[in-house]
């Protein structure tokens, strides 16, 4: 399986984690948090070793929507810069351009902001980039092809913002901003634990 093309809520639910970021998935009247196929209040199975790191695996990679080649590469990508594996991984799947796209809020989901780059709606530095995948830099600006400024999805993304992380600027008149630094770990996701993808990837 390369991407969620289904329901992201029911595979939301078997990872038992919200790959939105969100919690919608177990939100409601009558949250499911149980796996699909599962009564309300069955227990959990036991995870063997294996199938955390797994599972962990799992989790990330759809978070940030990418297959399965794509996530390898990338990790050994981060296995040669200086530094924590596990956090050099994360920082490089948050310099995705899809995924700066949505730190920036010009989407409401990286499926959507991946949908925006493939379109050729977005600019790098005042080039088009339809790459999801290229690898933003540090300093690089980020922003709305003239003729895409009108996009109902990217005016509803915006009016729906409520901040943006820290290490990206974002200025809605403009409808430009600048990826200014890679993150810290202590500002991404503290639900994951990318340790056990680099147990799973070294086993």
């Amino acid at each position: 399986m390369a991407r969620i093309n289904g329901p992201v809520w029911k595979v939301s639910r078997r990872l038992q984690f919200s790959i939105l970021e969100t919690g919608e998935e177990f939100a409601g009247k009558r949250p499911r948090t149980t796996a699909p196929g599962k009564a309300p209040d069955a227990r959990p199975a036991k995870l063997t070793n294996y199938g955390q790191q797994l599972r962990e695996k799992q989790r990330i990679r759809f978070t940030y929507g990418v297959n399965e080649r794509q996530f390898y590469n990338l990790y050994l990508k981060a296995q040669h810069l200086k530094g924590n594996t596990g956090h050099n991984f994360l920082f490089l799947l948050e310099s995705r351009l899809d995924n700066v796209v949505y730190r920036m809020n010009l989407a409401r989901t990286r499926r959507a902001a991946r949908q925006l780059v493939n379109h050729g709606h977005i600019l790098v530095d005042g080039q088009k980039v339809d790459i999801p995948s290229f690898l933003v830099k540090p300093g690089a600006v980020i922003s709305v092809k003239e003729a895409s400024r009108n996009i109902p999805a990217i005016k509803e993304a915006l009016e729906a913002t409520v901040s943006t992380k820290n290490y990206v600027t974002f200025d809605k008149e403009a409808l430009k901003g600048t990826f200014v630094r890679l993150p810290e770990r202590a500002e991404l996701n503290d639900q994951v634990n990318e340790a056990l993808v680099v147990e799973y990837y070294n086993r």
